[in-house]
């Protein structure tokens, strides 16, 4: 990786916390998140589970400006802010020109999508409210985020279903790398508990009706959650002028495509990924101590990531650290990658493998060391994030110790 690029400050929130020090730590006591949705609009829905947010954290974003957001785009700033706060700044500092922003998101808007339908297909409606379009466009949390910080350099979303927020930031890193900014916020967000995306996922035949158990002989399925990650990212020179506090570098990155199907997983595209980001990074297989898995929880996602895994590490896979934090945050879709970064981050800060929750059973299909319940204390120099999206869409971020 030509130019190094940091991280200074991260900041999320999900149903395990509305800080990400607060989601690091339920991560670390292998508690989930997961169970009955309690919105009022979902109760049709029986038997339906999730990870929600009970409650936002206090802010001061304007009403007018608070209008113009649909739930997505609101949980991105939240967590953008928490992360610019950590990194000691506030978007004034320097040239806005070199600031930019890039948020992955996988369904985008379908709270005012489905607010509109209702109003009318429903209750007669004559028109769509005025701002419908703008709220639920994909690009609507980065243009969000942008505005909140008057960040005026190169600010774009990224759409790749549930590798969206990977890539988001394998993009920021590029605009760093390429010397077309030297601060990126980067990420993804998303609100999937809403009525049509819970029923079309349904409609798939995937959605676990208990919890999610990734890689577990008992696993049933997906679960879906809401949340949002955020970093900030600089190039090292830049953080190093300005003294920043570096929490982690971004060592590599990997992306890939399988070709082959819209909706079954393929080992031979994770697999490239996952080889192109340790080249990238400049990292041999026994380097990496900790892999956060795509873990989703539906038998043939776990299988083929586990082939893949073994494709890539050999022996060095059955002595890895290896975890699925999706058992306890869910899978919250686009913004799935950037809770994960943050595990990354924090794993290697404090040297703790946060667990993969709710495992009962050995799976002979899923056999490498996938931190059952229980996290543990181990060093970490360099972490990997997995991120595997329907349409056979990969990317993989290596983080590395500073």
């Amino acid at each position: 990786m030509d130019g190094r690029v940091v991280i200074t400050g991260i900041g999320g929130l999900c149903g395990l916390g509305t800080d990400a020090a607060s989601i690091w730590r339920r991560m670390c006591t292998g508690v989930s998140a997961i169970g009955p949705i309690a919105n009022p609009q979902l109760r049709e829905l029986a038997g339906v589970i999730g990870s929600e947010i009970k409650t936002l954290p206090k802010h001061d974003i304007s009403r007018r400006q608070l209008a113009t957001m649909d739930r997505f785009s609101l949980l991105a700033v939240l967590a953008a802010r928490e992360a610019m706060q950590q990194a000691g700044l506030s978007g004034e500092e320097g040239n806005p020109h070199r600031f930019g922003a890039a948020v992955g998101v996988g369904v985008c808007g379908w709270e005012a999508i489905e607010e509109n339908y209702r109003a009318l297909l429903l209750s007669g409606a004559k028109r769509a409210e005025v701002l419908t379009a703008p709220k639920v466009m994909p690009c609507a949390a980065a243009g969000q985020v942008s505005m909140q910080f008057g960040l005026r350099g190169p600010v774009f979303g990224a759409t790749s279903a549930c590798a969206s927020a990977n890539h988001a930031i394998a993009l920021a890193a590029d605009q760093i790398r390429l010397g077309r900014a030297d601060i990126m916020l980067a990420g993804g967000s998303d609100a999937p508990l809403v009525w049509g995306v819970l029923k079309s996922w349904e409609a798939l035949r995937i959605l676990a009706p208990d919890t999610c158990r990734p890689f577990s002989a008992d696993r049933k399925g997906v679960v879906l959650g809401e949340g949002a990650g955020m970093a900030v990212l600089e190039s090292y020179e830049h953080a190093s002028r300005r003294g920043a506090s570096i929490l982690a570098e971004i060592a590599g990155i990997g992306l890939s495509a399988d070709a082959f199907d819209i909706v079954a997983p393929a080992a031979e595209g994770p697999e490239a990924a996952m080889r192109a980001c340790l080249k990238d990074a400049r990292l041999n297989v026994d380097d990496v101590d900790y892999l956060n898995a795509h873990g989703t929880g539906t038998k043939a996602n776990d299988e083929v990531e586990t082939a893949a895994i073994k494709h890539v590490f050999s022996k060095r896979a059955y002595s890895m650290a290896i975890s699925s934090t999706k058992s306890m945050h869910a899978h919250c879709l686009g913004a799935a990658s950037a809770l994960e970064m943050i595990a990354c981050v924090m794993a290697i800060r404090e040297g703790i493998v946060p667990p993969t929750a709710n495992y009962n059973e050995r799976d002979p299909n899923c056999d490498l060391d996938v931190t059952p319940n229980v996290a543990r204390e181990r060093k970490i120099r360099i972490a990997l994030s997995n991120a595997f999206a329907m349409g056979g869409l990969n990317a993989v971020l290596a983080f590395r110790e500073v």
